[in-house]
């Protein structure tokens, strides 16, 4: 069972309830007043929330949100049926670079909504509910910058990054007299090679509502292979 210090571990569920009592959007206000769960609170006792934006770009102060997808699960069950997925209106142009990418063109956003519009049901399938992403700068940041725009109050809250996990995996790894002298590999923490290093099947990527499942099977593995159902929430949250 693998375990990574912290040298201080946020109180979560003191620091959303302040952000609650500050809150000035009543959509706001609500997903803070759900609140989350205890830091000793094990890993199976946990309803999450696995979550992915495409955006414009990777710049959450310059590019925007297109689209969304959600899925919520256990350590045990994935919830397809409840997933959720939206297409959204950007706040700015489309790149040709960045439909390559994801392949969401001007056609399909082209009756998509304001974010506002999903905002109160997109904050209600995350509340109470531990949010589970494959590399936190993206969802946390876009979200948070998004909403600072749009009703000038920003949003946080905490989150299980896959891609941190792998990161710490093969940093831990690589320490030690031994592994100092052997040859460094780069090893690939994108989510694709993450899966595969789990035997985890290949998807096709760049879709939010595919990628969201595929994170929520990716935090599965990484918990059964180096941690344990009883690992305290407070060990991967951050």
């Amino acid at each position: 069972m693998t375990h990574f210090s912290k040298s201080e571990i946020l109180n979560w569920q003191a620091f959303l309830e302040l952000k609650m009592q500050n809150s000035k959007d009543r959509r706001l206000f609500d997903f803070y007043h759900a609140g989350t769960y205890h830091n000793e609170t094990p890993l199976s006792e946990i309803d999450f929330v696995a979550l992915d934006f495409e955006t414009t770009g990777l710049d959450s102060e310059q590019n925007s949100i297109i689209s969304i997808g959600l899925v919520p699960f256990t350590l045990q069950r994935i919830f397809c049926r409840k997933a959720k997925q939206w297409y959204l209106n950007p706040q700015d142009k489309l790149q040709e670079n960045s439909i390559i990418i994801h392949g969401i063109t001007h056609s399909d956003l082209q009756d998509a909504p304001d974010i506002l519009l999903i905002l109160g049901q997109l904050l209600d399938q995350l509340a109470g509910k531990v949010v589970v992403v494959h590399y936190r700068h993206i969802e946390r940041d876009f979200l948070n910058h998004t909403l600072r725009l749009l009703i000038n109050e920003g949003i946080v809250f905490p989150v299980i990054d896959t891609m941190q996990i792998e990161a710490n995996l093969h940093r831990a790894k690589s320490q030690g007299l031994l592994n100092f002298f052997k040859p460094k590999r780069p090893h690939s923490i994108r989510l694709a090679n993450s899966r595969e290093r789990y035997n985890l099947p290949a998807y096709a990527p760049h879709d939010a509502l595919t990628d969201a499942i595929a994170t929520a099977e990716l935090l599965q593995a990484q918990i059964k292979y180096h941690f344990s159902p009883d690992t305290a929430i407070k060990k991967l949250w951050v």
